[in-house]
């Protein structure tokens, strides 16, 4: 069954759908997205997904072409066209189609576009069991803060760690994690929470921004600052999140078993008691 997707303005059928090889996304990936995590047909966090999304463009001086009413009439409307009822949206913002040239045009068109993708969230079997985790070295640009479509690194740091046998990479800096590839790290001692602070090194992710509020309410210490490879294989317990896993358990990391080998018990109780809190509120998690 096709899809319905959303080209600057209209909803298609993904086979009919095309934007210009002169779009700078293309071209300069000139541009940034969003990804929402969609369960039981609503979507998650919207507005703070919305939020970094208007940050993002504001650090490359980019205006978004609709207004966030518009943005999110789009996105239930994909909801509604591909009955997804757990899944993604996926949507970008570049600065549009123009000759190729490095400066910025003075009058951009920005193209916009969102689709879907359905995807077992909730039940997810990696949840339960865990996952493994492959350690890369971090060759990306300074920005991080700015969810670039420029995804390569990350492209290389994800395959480098599926040809480990692992699921997720996590990128190493300077001895320290910085990030998954796709996700947020986190690592547990003592039973408190340590994850690494914002900054432009990393990414600030909208489940990580969620989970930490949750920690809080449960009376679970944070400590925000960055951890070294070792003290993350030392850890008594270790997990990710992103809106494409909301939570997953980190058993392993460049094969040595983290605590028991197990999933832990604060990754475990972030993520039901998230879940609980998205199915019952949906924007307020």
């Amino acid at each position: 069954m096709s899809r319905t997707v959303y080209v600057n303005g209209d909803f298609l059928p993904e086979q009919e759908a095309s934007i210009s090889i002169f779009d700078r996304g293309f071209l300069f990936a000139d541009g940034v997205y969003e990804v929402t995590a969609v369960v039981d047909g609503h979507m998650l966090d919207f507005e703070p997904h919305m939020d970094r999304l208007q940050r993002s463009l504001g650090e490359i001086s980019l205006e978004s072409p609709y207004d966030r009413d518009t943005l999110r009439a789009m996105h239930e409307e994909l909801i509604a066209r591909n009955q997804l009822d757990q899944g993604l949206i996926y949507m970008h913002i570049t600065r549009g189609p123009a000759d190729r040239d490095f400066h910025y045009p003075k009058q951009p068109v920005p193209t916009l576009i969102g689709f879907t993708q359905a995807s077992n969230l909730v039940d997810n079997p990696k949840a339960a069991s865990g996952i493994k985790v492959a350690s890369v070295p971090d060759i990306r640009w300074a920005r991080r803060d700015i969810k670039s479509i420029a995804l390569l690194a990350q492209a290389m740091a994800k395959q480098a760690a599926a040809d480990k046998g692992a699921s997720e990479a996590w990128m190493v800096e300077d001895g320290f994690v910085t990030e998954g590839s796709s996700s947020t790290a986190y690592i547990v001692k003592g039973g408190r929470i340590i994850t690494r602070q914002l900054s432009q090194k990393v990414l600030a992710g909208i489940t990580r921004r969620a989970l930490l509020k949750l920690a809080e309410q449960e009376n679970v210490e944070i400590e925000q600052r960055p951890f070294t490879l070792d003290e993350a294989k030392g850890a008594d317990e270790a997990f990710l999140s992103s809106a494409s896993t909301l939570v997953f358990p980190v058993i392993e990391i460049d094969g040595v078993p983290i605590g028991d080998g197990t999933p832990g018990p604060v990754a475990r109780k972030l993520r039901r008691i998230y879940l609980e809190l998205a199915r019952r509120r949906p924007d307020s998690a």
